[in-house]
């Protein structure tokens, strides 16, 4: 049966993605059938350009796009806002009949996400660990929360200085500062961030050492799977309020679905409560 929505996904290691069921059930609260594909470019025998090429091509509406490819995709789409092409990475691609328009719903959705955790409290000093993709997204995110003082740790040293330029640019109220390790960063940070996937199911461990986060009051992993990770356990086990990548996902994903769908509305509450329901099978 031919969907009402095509959707995708392009990333590897994506099998334990919820992205599909959350699609899914947002098509049904609107009565839409939706298919929401995962494109893993070495399973498809395919390049990232060949795999997206092929959704351009295919009759998706669009494709939400994920680690490694955030930055890499920006060079093949049209992103109008200011800010996520200051981001440098997009998560988000509607395809439109002028071209594949590019957005970055990991901006706006780690900002929801921290409201809804923490609400107009200050983000004050904050050590992020990895400056790819969702690093960059977050980063951009804590500028718009009012960080004052962000200490980026990649061990790429080359992408975290070149956030770093690009974020004194964009901000330049904001010291942004490059420490050689995270255990260097996280001294008398408010908040501990993990932007890698260092935690994630096949990347079992964590970025920052339990001791290291003494102090700290809050503390953000964007692995969702699994939402406990390490890295969480151990901030919390230190005192910090605990920001789970499953918020993440979840509102990345509500603001992805708004834009697939024309702004269809969603009863927030139900979809979380689905999301977080047993598996019910759906792929």
């Amino acid at each position: 049966m031919t969907p009402d929505l095509l959707l995708g996904l392009i990333g590897d290691n994506i099998a334990a993605s919820r992205s599909p069921l959350l699609h899914v059930l947002a098509g049904r609260q609107n009565a839409l059938r939706v298919q929401y594909d995962r494109l893993v470019p070495a399973l498809l025998g395919k390049d990232f350009a060949s795999v997206f090429a092929d959704a351009a091509a295919g009759g998706y509406r669009g494709v939400n796009v994920t680690y490694p490819y955030k930055e890499q995709v920006v060079a093949r789409v049209t992103v109008p806002d200011p800010l996520v092409r200051a981001v440098g990475a997009v998560n988000t691609v509607i395809f439109e009949p002028d071209g594949p328009v590019g957005h970055n719903t990991d901006y706006s959705g780690f900002m929801a996400a921290y409201r809804g955790l923490r609400g107009d409290a200050p983000v004050g000093a904050v050590l992020m660990i990895g400056t790819g993709g969702v690093g960059r997204a977050v980063a951009f995110g804590l500028v718009a929360l009012g960080v004052r003082d962000l200490r980026l740790v990649d061990r790429d040293r080359s992408k975290a200085d070149a956030l770093a330029a690009d974020l004194r640019q964009a901000a330049p109220g904001v010291v942004v500062q490059v420490a050689d390790d995270a255990q260097q960063g996280a001294a008398g940070a408010q908040g501990v961030v993990n932007c890698t996937p260092v935690g994630m199911v096949g990347h079992d461990g964590t970025p920052l050492a339990r001791s290291a986060m003494a102090g700290a009051e809050w503390a953000f992993d964007a692995v969702y799977t699994p939402a406990d990770t390490q890295f969480l356990t151990d901030a919390q086990a230190q005192g910090a309020q605990v920001l789970s990548g499953w918020e993440l996902f979840f509102w990345q994903g509500v603001h992805a679905w708004a834009l697939f769908s024309g702004g269809r509305a969603l009863d927030l509450p139900q979809l979380r409560a689905d999301l977080l329901a047993p598996a019910e099978g759906v792929a």
